[in-house]
C-alpha cells in the first residue's frame, strides 16, 4: 500500500573517456539510488 521502494546499488569502478580530449580516465566506484514504484502506482500511471 506504499509508494514504492528505494534501494542503494553499488556501481563498480570502470573506465570512461573524456569526450573533449579522447583520453581514457578511471571512474571510481560509487553508490547509486534506485527506485521501484509500487504496482498500484504503475497501474495508475499506465491507465
Amino acid at each position: 500500500n506504499g509508494f514504492g521502494k528505494f534501494k542503494v546499488k553499488e556501481s563498480a569502478a570502470r573506465e570512461g573517456r573524456n569526450p573533449s580530449t579522447g583520453a581514457t580516465i578511471q571512474i571510481a566506484a560509487s553508490k547509486k539510488l534506485g527506485f521501484t514504484p509500487a504496482k498500484a502506482v504503475k497501474d495508475k500511471l499506465n491507465g
